[in-house]
């Protein structure tokens, strides 16, 4: 039953289409927003069945890259505003993304302003290498995170 859930009857959007593209999306080391998108949009919420896309967390919109200054920032909306399971679905975007980016970019994940009861907390928590690291040193939250990374690869 929906004991327990944070946000016990998410809104659900219909899924996009994907583009084919021809073209190869590696061949000049260029970074896509798009091709990210495409990337992380099926990862699982920690809380329902449903992908981060059918949940409105992350939209094609909410991904932007600096080539100039070597950045990728990937801002995602918890559907509440006291998400407990932010830190969770940032982990899950920071692990899918880990080996997929060229090594010289910086990946910033962030809560959209606005939609996190502790933004900063959130924010300061999914962009620290040390706090990340240890987090994921934990079974119990690892396993979680292979849990909505892995479910629709099954």
């Amino acid at each position: 039953m929906t004991l327990g859930l944070i946000n016990a009857n998410p809104v659900v959007h219909a899924k996009k289409e994907r583009i084919t593209r021809s073209d190869d999306p590696h061949a000049d080391d260029a970074v896509d927003p798009l091709d990210i998108y495409d990337f992380v949009r099926d990862i699982r919420d920690p809380e329902h069945p449903y992908s981060l896309e059918q949940l409105s967390v992350l939209s094609e919109e909410s991904i932007s890259v600096d080539d100039k200054l070597g950045r990728i920032l990937i801002t995602f909306t918890p559907t509440v505003q006291h998400c407990s399971m932010a830190t969770v679905i940032g982990l899950c975007l920071r692990v899918k993304l880990k080996h997929y980016f060229p090594p010289h970019y910086k990946v910033d994940i962030k809560v959209s302003p606005g939609s996190h009861a502790n933004e900063e907390s959130v924010n300061k928590q999914l962009n620290d290498k040390e706090r990340v690291a240890a987090a994921l040193e934990n079974p119990n939250l690892r396993q979680l995170v292979d849990e909505c990374l892995y479910s629709n690869e099954l």
